[in-house]
């Protein structure tokens, strides 16, 4: 997901983290993939970082605490970052409930789009479609028998069933499609083969309990008298192997407002979502510093920080890394089951910008 290709930049500084935090597997003949060992020694780790400053009031070196007097946690910077901020377990276990539903639910629903916007036009009810075990079918060349679609798509959803030996209609389960979700974009409409917003794409707002959220976590950034406006998001959405290759979010007019990025790293049972996020410089030759993100963290990048490269080189889906007991047990009832089964090979990545 979002990887870079075998060119010069596998010799640049970044990308050798890239590689070093990668997830491999190691060589044998066992049906089952063992991950191949990583060192995490120098992974920075803001979770143990805020408990040493709860209990002795000390932080390591290149770590400050953010001028954040609405805050009643730490929001801690990085001296050698300015403009970026990490405010670690800044979301409520409900909170991230609510956030894992919102993603799953309504944020891929037209005029929103998705990835697969391209290839089989807006598509309603992704997730709901996907837990009935439903099929979407291509409107044309479809048999009569077939139930009457919307006039304005050019694929439908079926219930599943045995295809027809006559049949020519192109269809692919709603769990192969939720699979393969990667992407969604609130509010303004990002273009992804311009690489540009297009305002004239239809958008709904961005919901108003996201803003709210939004411009309360982005406060430690903004200039005195100054309010975050969140107009786009972006919602990715990671399996298990993913990775969001080092880059630059450098589409928005004023770089002096932050990006509001919260991670929603989440996965139950014997799987873990923790990732692995790089925060390198303005240049990818330039070391990158590694730190863990964790269900409910949220990550800052105002000033000078939106000019750096960053990524997410590795997912963890090892039991050894599980650190989601609360979350599982919020959704443990029957009717969040299926938002269970989803995380638990899944994670999603709430990223929030001010365009103009």
């Amino acid at each position: 997901m979002y990887g870079v290709g075998d060119t010069e930049s596998e010799r640049t500084a970044f990308r050798k983290a890239e590689k070093q935090y990668k997830l491999y597997y190691q060589n044998n003949t066992k049906k089952k993939k063992q991950p191949r060992a990583v060192d995490l020694t120098h992974v920075l780790d803001f979770k143990s970082i805020l408990k040493s400053y709860n209990a002795n009031a000390q932080l390591p070196s290149g770590v400050s605490l953010a001028a954040a007097p609405q805050f009643d946690i730490p929001v801690f910077n990085l001296d050698k970052h300015p403009g970026f901020c990490f405010i670690p377990q800044a979301l409520s276990v409900a909170e991230q409930c609510h956030w894992i539903r919102e993603s799953l639910t309504n944020f891929p629903q037209p005029p929103n789009r998705t990835n697969h916007n391209a290839v089989y036009g807006p598509i309603h009810d992704l997730f709901i479609s996907a837990k009935e075990k439903k099929v979407l079918v291509e409107k044309q060349n479809c048999l009569p028998d077939n139930d009457p679609l919307p006039t304005d798509l050019a694929y439908g959803w079926e219930s599943s069933r045995e295809p027809s030996a006559t049949s020519t209609c192109k269809s692919i389960p709603a769990s192969t499609l939720l699979r393969k979700l990667r992407w969604s974009t609130l509010g303004l409409q990002f273009d992804w083969s311009k690489r540009n917003y297009n305002v004239g794409l239809p958008h709904n707002k961005i919901p108003d309990l996201l803003s709210q959220l939004a411009k309360k976590m982005a406060a430690p950034s903004m200039s005195f008298g100054e309010e975050f406006q969140p107009e786009a998001a972006i919602v990715n959405y990671f399996g298990a192997g993913d990775m969001l290759g080092g880059h630059l979010d450098d589409m928005e007019a004023d770089w002096s407002k932050p990006i509001v990025s919260i991670r929603v790293i989440m996965s139950f049972f014997s799987l873990g979502c923790k990732a692995i996020f790089l925060l390198g410089g303005k240049s990818r030759e330039d070391e990158p510093v590694a730190m863990f993100l964790r269900s409910g963290d949220i990550v800052l990048m105002a000033g000078e920080a939106r000019e750096c490269f960053h990524g997410v080189p590795r997912i963890f889906t090892d039991k050894e890394n599980a650190e989601i007991t609360s979350l599982e047990q919020q959704l443990s009832n029957e009717e969040d089951l299926c938002y269970l089964e989803y995380i638990n090979r899944s994670r999603i990545n709430i990223n929030i910008r001010q365009v103009f």
